[in-house]
């Protein structure tokens, strides 16, 4: 009996903490990161005092899901790897990537807020950068890409579209899609075609409505 409630009590603990990371993924996708930890205990359903038990702060959540992030992130850059065509695991490690950060605009700016720490960085740069690296060398190796592609290349091809997606996601949602397909038409080797495009460009209203969005209008 004594050892069973030791365990009931971690289990309990384990699921409040899921409680709690996964109100905060869905309060961050819906209004992004300036919630509170007690609207994500209230989200969750569990009481302040039981949130605070299982993180000391927001940024603690914030932390969590980072890693969390980065460890499906490595995932997918594994999967890359393993593929035998070195060029397919490019197009599928950055496709399902950014796939994964459209699907999730918490995660988007979790990754890519540079207001959250330097130390978030070089995490991600130590754990995700050499996986990068050993896809574009591989991809080198096969004659697949330019031979002058780095790995920083792909990562500020992310970069960069990621604010597309963020700026354009109401207006067409697979416009960021556009891009990455003009990116890997310019980094492919021996082209002879173009890959068809998977969306139009903006016109000239579209575009400024896309990069005006965030701004508030003075005196109004």
């Amino acid at each position: 009996m004594t050892e069973a409630l030791p365990r009931a009590l971690r289990k309990d603990a384990a699921l409040n903490r899921e409680r709690l990371l996964a109100a905060a993924r869905e309060l961050f996708a819906e209004r992004g990161l300036n919630v509170t930890l007690n609207e994500i205990a209230h989200h969750a359903g569990v009481g302040v005092g039981t949130a605070y038990r299982r993180f000391a702060n927001k940024e603690e959540v914030i932390d969590a899901l980072f890693e969390e992030g980065l460890e499906n992130i490595a995932a997918v850059a594994h999967e890359a790897l393993d593929d035998p065509d070195a060029w397919h695991g490019v197009v599928t490690f950055l496709e399902r990537s950014l796939h994964m950060q459209f699907g999730d605009r918490g995660l988007n700016e979790i990754m890519n807020n540079s207001a959250l720490g330097n130390a978030r960085v070089s995490d991600a740069r130590d754990r995700i950068a050499p996986l990068i690296q050993a896809l574009v060398d591989r991809a080198k190796e096969q004659g697949s890409v330019r031979p002058d592609l780095e790995q920083s290349d792909l990562i500020f091809t992310q970069v960069a579209l990621s604010a597309i997606m963020d700026a354009s996601r109401a207006i067409e949602p697979d416009l960021y899609r556009r891009y990455l397909t003009i990116f890997l038409d310019g980094i492919r080797a021996e082209r002879t075609s173009f890959t068809p495009l998977p969306a139009s460009a903006l016109n000239a209203h579209q575009t400024h409505a896309a990069m005006t969005r965030k701004r508030k209008v003075n005196g109004r």
